[in-house]
């Protein structure tokens, strides 16, 4: 890739230039590329605390601090990769049907150009909009799902498209294969004592946060890596799967969260599947603390890049 300010953090101090993601090259169209980073500033579906919307600049703001290489995986993203930052979607308050509508087509434009999308959301609906382009170029996907919630309910008072609904919709719509989907992390107060169930009723794997603690993180994430197999993988990471102590700044928080260093751990279980598309939801600036959880989110989108570069360079047989 190209010298810019993102690839020389030696030359540039990190708080100057503009702020795209990691000061990344800024494409408002689609161009071929490998990875775009995409906002969608929508909170139009939250049902608690709104401020979502500002989630993406805040991301963007924070994660001039990280810097380019990857210790985990041994590979500096940007020597393997040509991302850019596609701006924001173009979302309209108050409408949801629109404003995923709006984020569909931006999505669509750039997978039509060959660059896998790493959407910073918004609240969790954006998900289902995700979903459909990708599932118009590459077929039903695997899901691999961090969260608190399992986001599968019918209906928030009679509406059907809210950010606790997205994956319900998904599966009725045929975008995801349930079969080779996982739920982790899924915790907290609910409805009904059944609602826990919900998730596996319409196929997925689900693993509350406590059975996690007791099969352990690289177990539950064997068992997503061998659940997904060969498929290809779409996955969506809300951040309040962290416990609040962690990400604070989030619209619907619950304790008993995953530290930074298990989520860390749990994202690189991600390695050698077939990832098609991620996304970082539910970053709620105007609560955040030091900037702790826009911090986190914009770590687990570094992880995203590095591994889409670690994919790339094993594949062409390049020691790590």
């Amino acid at each position: 890739m190209e010298e810019t300010v993102a690839s020389d953090m030696m030359r540039y101090p990190r708080f100057e230039g503009i702020r795209t993601f990691m000061r990344l090259p800024y494409e408002p169209a689609p161009v071929a590329c490998d990875a775009v980073i995409l906002g969608a500033p929508f909170d139009t579906a939250a049902s608690f605390r709104s401020g979502a919307r500002f989630g993406p600049e805040a991301i963007r703001r924070i994660s001039s601090l990280l810097r380019p290489a990857n210790v985990h995986h041994r590979v500096r993203p940007l020597d393997w990769l040509r991302v850019v930052d596609g701006g924001d979607a173009m979302v309209i308050p108050g409408n949801t049907s629109r404003s995923h509508d709006l984020i569909e087509a931006a999505v669509s434009g750039w997978v039509s150009q060959g660059a896998v999308p790493i959407t910073l959301g918004g609240d969790h609906s954006i998900a289902l909009a995700e979903l459909r382009a990708l599932a118009k170029h590459h077929g039903p996907l695997s899901l691999i799902h961090f969260d608190a919630h399992g986001d599968t309910w019918d209906e928030y008072w009679g509406e059907r498209y809210t950010h606790g609904t997205p994956f319900r919709r998904a599966v009725e719509e045929g975008l995801l294969d349930p079969a080779r989907s996982t739920q982790i992390g899924i915790r907290g107060t609910v409805y009904d004592p059944d609602d826990i169930e919900e998730g596996r009723r319409l196929g997925f794997a689900v693993w509350t946060i406590d059975e996690v603690r007791q099969r352990g993180l690289d177990g539950v994430m064997t068992a997503a890596r061998e659940r997904a197999g060969r498929a290809k993988v779409f996955v969506s990471f809300d951040i309040d799967c962290l416990d609040p102590a962690y990400a604070p700044g989030t619209g619907t928080p619950e304790i008993g969260g995953f530290t930074t260093h298990e989520a860390l751990a749990l994202v690189h279980g991600l390695k050698g599947l077939h990832l098609v598309g991620f996304d970082v939801v539910e970053v709620l600036p105007a609560l955040d603390v030091a900037e702790i959880t826009a911090l986190a989110a914009a770590t687990m989108v570094f992880e995203f890049l590095s591994l889409l570069a670690a994919a790339k360079r094993d594949a062409a047989g390049q020691p790590g």
